[in-house]
């Protein structure tokens, strides 16, 4: 991602503290957005002056793409990339969560994996023709919720997992420069 601009990555409470089980959600929210000010601050040397705010997209890896989500509806970011969605909480397909993504407007690529248990992909579909934000799929073949592609598949299609990455960064640059800078 450092190729296409900055990049700032952080970890959550729990995560620092070595616990298991995550922080309720209102903690983890407040998490996100105070590294994304700290990160605006830093790059634009002044605090809240939205004029001098960078170009910012939000890009998370299960729940942190899901924290992302709930960040967007009070923060103004151009573009949300959730790698690995977790549309179903452990799992269980009667219990999405997907209201944050139906308040959404602001434009979002999902990054998926075909064997994703956490994302089946034939509910996002359903979720995201419901969505009013902008919104785009990019499904990595035989990807776990990591995203992460068997070995035996890569073997039999003369593939790595180093090439599946690159797909996926060039799939989140594509979806980048397609995306209006206002």
């Amino acid at each position: 991602m450092s190729e296409i601009g900055d990049v700032e990555t952080f970890d959550y409470d729990y995560m620092r503290a070595g616990r298991k089980r995550p922080d309720p959600l209102p903690q983890l929210i407040a998490a996100h957005q105070a590294a994304l000010k700290k990160f605006v601050n830093r790059e634009s040397g002044v605090e809240n002056r939205e004029e001098t705010r960078p170009w910012l997209f939000l890009t998370g890896k299960s729940m942190g793409g899901r924290m992302g989500c709930h960040v967007s509806l009070e923060e103004k970011v151009n573009g949300l990339v959730c790698l690995g969605y977790p549309l179903c909480a452990m799992g269980d397909r009667t219990k999405l969560r997907d209201e944050v993504l139906r308040a959404l407007a602001t434009p979002v690529l999902f990054v998926q994996g075909t064997r994703d248990a956490l994302c089946p992909l034939d509910l996002l579909e359903r979720v995201r023709a419901e969505m009013k934000a902008p919104n785009f799929l990019y499904v990595v073949e035989g990807g776990d919720h990591s995203l992460r592609v068997p070995k035996r598949q890569l073997q039999a299609t003369g593939e790595t997992q180093e090439n599946v990455d690159q797909r996926i960064f060039q799939a989140i640059a594509d979806f980048i420069v397609t995306l209006p800078s206002t």
